[in-house]
Protein backbone atom coordinates (compact mmCIF):
# COMPACT_ATOMS: atom_id res chain seq x y z
CA UNK A 1 0.00 0.00 0.00
CA UNK A 2 2.81 2.37 0.53
CA UNK A 3 3.81 1.94 -2.58
CA UNK A 4 0.85 3.04 -4.22
CA UNK A 5 0.70 6.00 -1.80
CA UNK A 6 4.13 6.99 -2.90
CA UNK A 7 3.37 6.76 -6.69
CA UNK A 8 -0.20 8.72 -5.97
CA UNK A 9 1.71 11.43 -4.46
CA UNK A 10 4.58 11.42 -7.33
CA UNK A 11 1.56 11.70 -9.67
CA UNK A 12 0.28 14.64 -7.70
CA UNK A 13 3.28 16.53 -7.91
CA UNK A 14 4.20 15.97 -11.74
CA UNK A 15 0.05 16.88 -12.14
CA UNK A 16 0.79 20.13 -10.57
CA UNK A 17 4.35 21.03 -12.10
CA UNK A 18 1.98 19.98 -15.26
CA UNK A 19 -0.66 22.55 -14.37
CA UNK A 20 -3.46 19.66 -14.21
CA UNK A 21 -4.77 20.45 -11.47
CA UNK A 22 -8.06 18.18 -11.70
CA UNK A 23 -6.47 15.54 -12.15
CA UNK A 24 -3.33 16.19 -9.12
CA UNK A 25 -6.60 16.26 -7.11
CA UNK A 26 -7.87 12.93 -8.52
CA UNK A 27 -4.76 11.50 -7.38
CA UNK A 28 -5.37 12.55 -4.43
CA UNK A 29 -8.84 12.01 -4.03
CA UNK A 30 -7.79 7.78 -4.50
CA UNK A 31 -5.52 7.66 -1.00
CA UNK A 32 -7.90 10.33 0.79
CA UNK A 33 -11.53 9.33 -0.11
CA UNK A 34 -11.71 5.97 1.41
CA UNK A 35 -10.19 7.69 4.94
CA UNK A 36 -11.72 10.74 4.83
CA UNK A 37 -13.69 10.19 8.15
CA UNK A 38 -11.01 9.10 10.03
CA UNK A 39 -9.60 11.63 12.92
CA UNK A 40 -5.82 11.67 10.92
CA UNK A 41 -3.90 14.57 10.63
CA UNK A 42 -2.19 13.09 7.64
CA UNK A 43 -5.26 12.51 5.54
CA UNK A 44 -6.39 15.86 6.58
CA UNK A 45 -3.49 17.47 5.45
CA UNK A 46 -3.85 15.70 2.05
CA UNK A 47 -7.19 17.15 2.26
CA UNK A 48 -5.47 20.51 2.05
CA UNK A 49 -3.30 19.63 -0.75
CA UNK A 50 -6.46 18.69 -2.99
CA UNK A 51 -7.95 21.91 -1.89
CA UNK A 52 -4.90 23.69 -2.90
CA UNK A 53 -4.95 21.86 -6.01
CA UNK A 54 -8.97 22.55 -6.65
CA UNK A 55 -7.98 26.62 -5.60
CA UNK A 56 -5.75 26.47 -8.70
CA UNK A 57 -8.37 24.69 -11.01
CA UNK A 58 -10.60 27.40 -10.45
CA UNK A 59 -8.65 30.34 -11.00
CA UNK A 60 -7.95 28.72 -14.82
CA UNK A 61 -11.46 28.67 -14.87
CA UNK A 62 -11.96 32.14 -13.41
CA UNK A 63 -14.05 31.45 -10.01
CA UNK A 64 -12.55 33.99 -7.95
CA UNK A 65 -14.79 33.66 -5.36
CA UNK A 66 -14.82 29.52 -4.97
CA UNK A 67 -10.93 30.09 -5.31
CA UNK A 68 -10.62 31.55 -2.33
CA UNK A 69 -12.56 29.09 0.16
CA UNK A 70 -10.98 26.09 -1.38
CA UNK A 71 -7.80 27.99 -0.21
CA UNK A 72 -9.29 28.69 3.05
CA UNK A 73 -9.58 25.15 3.43
CA UNK A 74 -5.71 23.99 2.33
CA UNK A 75 -4.62 27.04 5.05
CA UNK A 76 -6.77 25.36 7.54
CA UNK A 77 -4.79 21.83 7.11
CA UNK A 78 -1.66 22.94 6.22
CA UNK A 79 -1.18 24.13 9.91
CA UNK A 80 -1.04 19.67 10.17
CA UNK A 81 2.30 19.51 8.67
CA UNK A 82 4.82 17.88 11.10
CA UNK A 83 1.69 17.02 13.83
CA UNK A 84 2.06 13.69 12.75
CA UNK A 85 4.46 10.73 11.66
CA UNK A 86 5.08 9.30 8.18
CA UNK A 87 7.33 8.23 5.88
CA UNK A 88 6.30 10.82 3.77
CA UNK A 89 6.73 13.70 5.44
CA UNK A 90 9.97 14.99 3.59
CA UNK A 91 7.40 14.99 0.74
CA UNK A 92 4.69 16.96 2.22
CA UNK A 93 6.95 19.72 3.20
CA UNK A 94 7.89 19.85 -0.40
CA UNK A 95 4.56 19.80 -1.57
CA UNK A 96 3.68 22.45 0.96
CA UNK A 97 6.45 24.64 -0.70
CA UNK A 98 5.52 24.23 -4.03
CA UNK A 99 1.65 25.24 -3.10
CA UNK A 100 2.90 28.14 -1.52
CA UNK A 101 5.11 29.32 -4.63
CA UNK A 102 1.76 28.98 -6.83
CA UNK A 103 -0.28 30.68 -4.88
CA UNK A 104 2.35 33.34 -4.63
CA UNK A 105 2.30 33.72 -8.64
CA UNK A 106 -1.14 33.61 -9.33
CA UNK A 107 -2.35 36.32 -6.52
CA UNK A 108 0.83 38.16 -6.92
Amino acid sequence: MQSRHATLIAEYVLCIDEKRYYDAHEALEEIWFSRRFEDDNEMKLLKGFINASVSFELIKRGRKEPAKRAWSNYLKYRGLLYKFDSPFLNNYNSICRKIDKIHHTKSA
